[in-house]
């Protein structure tokens, strides 16, 4: 899978939430060869949902983690969240 395709994967995996906004950076050239990197990519998500109303923002981080598990570490070696409510803006 290369990187267009797994970035398509991601953004679908992610429509679940029903997302009133979506950002994703590939931050992967910023890490190039750093220690311990397995391959996979570097990501920075923003991701605003009504569906993260009420929830802590560990949920939050959880619920896309879940989403998103047989990718990691494989496919995605970091993952950077930050998961919003709409009224949180």
């Amino acid at each position: 899978m290369n990187r267009a395709d797994l970035e398509n994967t991601i953004r679908q995996r992610l429509a679940a939430f029903e997302p009133q906004a979506l950002e994703l950076r590939d931050d992967s050239a910023q890490h190039a060869g750093h220690a311990g990197s397995s391959g996979g990519g570097h990501y920075t998500l923003t991701l605003v949902s009504s569906h993260f109303s009420g929830k802590s923002r560990i949920m939050r981080h959880r619920i896309i983690y879940q989403a998103l598990q047989d990718l990691i570490p494989s496919r995605i070696h970091a993952l950077s969240i930050s998961a919003y409510a709409p009224d949180e803006l």
